[in-house]
């Protein structure tokens, strides 16, 4: 199955960048993208469940709306940083445990905080996070756990159907 999810993925990112449908350049693309699947499809997706990635991609899905949603916060927060007569900047370093179990659901906050304007991941590991916030309110964010929360449902289906796999 990571096979088929690799060449698929693999030739869909050469149409998108050759932009050409001619024969020679679609055989080229399913001709590389067998043999690129072939080499790598254990490193770019692993031993793939189509049910667990699917859980998966749907939650990621539903996630990212949220998550945009908070970036535009995040920059109005930033806005008002910046247009505020009074100084509000108060850089913070802030540290929380790690209840996240994937590398995935690492990864996925890690990269979340970054985006979102005013914080950026400064460490992530299995133990904990380090995150720099540029003012109170943000600090307050990351401390509260709602993107935590979100992250860790994403991750979290993954967790039960491994699960009952390995029972």
């Amino acid at each position: 199955m990571s096979f088929l999810i690799t060449t698929i993925a693999m030739f869909i990112f050469w149409i998108l960048l050759s932009g050409e449908f001619t024969f020679i350049l679609i055989t080229s693309g399913v001709v590389a993208s067998l043999i690129t699947a072939y080499l790598s499809h254990d490193i770019f997706i692993g031993k793939a469940d189509l049910k667990t990635e699917t859980g998966r991609v749907f939650k990621f899905i539903v996630y990212i709306p949220w998550l945009l949603w908070e970036i535009i916060l995040a920059n109005v927060e930033i806005a008002y940083l910046v247009l505020s007569p009074k100084p509000l900047v108060d850089p913070q370093i802030v540290r929380f445990k790690n209840d996240l179990k994937t590398d995935l659901g690492i990864v996925t906050l890690a990269h979340s905080i970054t985006l979102t304007p005013g914080t950026v991941t400064v460490d992530a590991n299995r133990e904990e996070f380090v995150i720099h916030a540029i003012w109170q309110k943000s600090a307050e964010g990351i401390i509260s756990g709602e993107m935590q929360r979100k992250v860790k449902k994403i991750e979290g289906e993954v967790m039960k159907i491994e699960g009952k796999k390995s029972v």
